[in-house]
Formats: C-alpha cells, structure tokens, sequence
C-alpha cells in the first residue's frame, strides 16, 4: 500500500472547511482517554473558531493526508521573561487515532518549528500528560526538555482513578 501524502498548512479561520475539520479534530481529540474523555460540548463547538480569530498570535495548523483531515496543532504566542522574546506554546497536537505512528505529529511539531523560528520566537513550550508515554517520546525524540510536573488536573482521571499529572516540556531554538 502506498504511504499517503500529508500536507501541513495553516488554516483559514474565515474557511468553513478548514474551520469544519479543526472542530472535528479537536472534537475527536477531547473525546480521546488522553484528552478529555468526553466530546466538546455544544457550546464550545459553537465558540471556539470565534475565540480564537480574537487571540493574538494564535496559529492552527491541520495536517490532511490525500486532502482528509487527519492531525491538527493549535499554538498561541507567549513571551519568555528570562529571555525577553516571545515563544510558542502547542496548546493542543492531536493526531486521528488510526493515523497515529505515521509521523504526523513529527510533520506538525516541524512546521510549528519553522514558523516559531520565523517568528523569532526563542523556544517552542508544550504540556504532555504524564500517563502518555507515546507522546512523551515523540517530544524527546524531537529534543523537547524539561520535564516539570506543570499541573495537575483533579478532573482528568488516569486508569487507576488517580488525577493526571502533566508535564511541562520545551525545547530551545
């Protein structure tokens, strides 16, 4: 079988596809044991492409193989007060279940790379869940560092019921 082709690109909020297929990934993503668990709610399906043409500095990006939306990275900007230079945070990387271990996530981290570098941003910030060791490679294997608990969240419960603990990483450009 012939590997598919995967594009990245950032998405037009004022495009109804592109708007469509970030609600969709983001949906399936928070429906996922390593998101939230549950499907976005009414609500936030409704406000979220509105919230997010006001944040300044946010970028969606949304990998499609053969034109199907299959991954997505939502990025915000922030600002490094020991190095006095704006960063970015990958707020939320999500990759479909059956199009996982293909090097999505890889192709999306790389993109949002360049464009933090365009940006003359100083580093590239992110929180993984402690109880996903599949993503915490990933991020490693792509020299994010750090590893600091960063937050707990009582809501979010891991297989043993105990609250899941995340990680914050980052890696230095």
């Amino acid at each position: 079988m012939e590997q598919p082709q995967i594009e990245i690109s950032t998405a037009d909020l004022d495009d109804p596809t592109d708007t469509a297929a970030l609600i969709a990934l983001l949906d399936a993503y928070a429906a996922d044991p390593m998101g939230a668990g549950s499907p976005l709610s009414a609500a936030t399906r409704r406000e979220l492409v509105p919230g997010l043409r006001t944040v300044p500095g946010a970028c969606v990006l949304l990998a499609r193989a053969n034109r199907v939306p299959v991954g997505v990275a939502v990025c915000f900007t922030g600002f490094s007060t020991f190095r006095a230079r704006p960063l970015t945070n990958v707020h939320d990387l999500a990759v479909l279940p059956n199009w996982r271990g293909q090097g999505i996530g890889k192709q999306l981290l790389a993109a949002v790379e360049t464009i933090a570098r365009e940006r003359n941003h100083c580093k590239v910030t992110l929180e993984v869940r402690e109880d996903n060791p599949a993503a915490r490679g990933l991020y490693r294997n792509l020299g994010f560092g750090g590893g600091s608990v960063a937050s707990t969240d009582a809501g979010a419960k891991a297989d043993d019921g105990q609250a899941v603990q995340y990680l914050f990483l980052e890696k230095r450009l």
